[in-house]
């Protein structure tokens, strides 16, 4: 999702979380679908309580990224602090490619500038839970190192991604394409979860 995309969902999304509200701490017998989204929105808000923080320097999350990844060789590294209506993110990418034409690409966002709508925009699958499997492939949502994940993988086609929330403000998005889903998760395991949990 580009970063225009996200502070535009991000800005929708606050709209929604500000104007739902009214059944707060009711209980229902029944979850409808209007339930279920006014439980999504209550979440949502109060994940919007928690305070917030500018986003690091993109450089830091572009540190990150490894020249070489599961045997792929780093072309290209970006990053870019931007915002609109109030709202900024910082975000770094690196492309990697490999002899046979795989390829990977690996995103990082800090979300802090918008702290918890943010993750919503960003992360909407940190909020459920998915299973789900077809003839080509899967999706779920899981836990990976500690940390809430969501896969996501077509076998027919070798392609998938797989996303990470950190620290409830980072987003890490590893995709691939000509890639198996063990080497997707190996790629993943090069980039220092730990530390980027650490970044202030």
């Amino acid at each position: 999702m580009k970063t225009s995309s996200i502070l535009s969902l991000a800005f929708s999304l606050t709209l929604l979380f500000t104007s739902c509200g009214k059944k707060d701490n009711q209980a229902e017998e029944a979850e409808s679908p209007t339930d279920a989204l006014q439980a999504f929105a209550d979440k949502a808000k109060e994940m919007g309580k928690r305070e917030t923080v500018d986003p690091i320097d993109f450089r830091k999350l572009k540190e990150l990224m490894p020249e070489e990844l599961i045997g792929l060789k780093r072309i290209e590294a970006t990053g870019e602090k931007s915002g609109a209506m109030g709202f900024t993110v910082s975000t770094a990418q690196a492309r990697y490619k490999g002899d046979k034409d795989e390829s990977i690409v690996i995103e990082i966002v800090d979300t802090g500038g918008i702290a918890g709508v943010s993750t919503m925009a960003l992360a909407t699958w940190s909020m459920a839970e998915i299973d789900k499997e077809t003839a080509d492939g899967y999706e779920k949502t899981t836990q990976l190192d500690g940390y809430k994940a969501f896969e996501k993988y077509n076998s027919t086609i070798k392609a998938g991604e797989i996303n990470v929330l950190v620290a409830d403000r980072y987003v890490v998005n590893v995709e691939g394409n000509n890639i198996s889903v063990e080497q997707l998760k190996e790629a993943l395991k090069d980039i220092n979860l730990v530390k980027l949990e650490a970044l202030k």
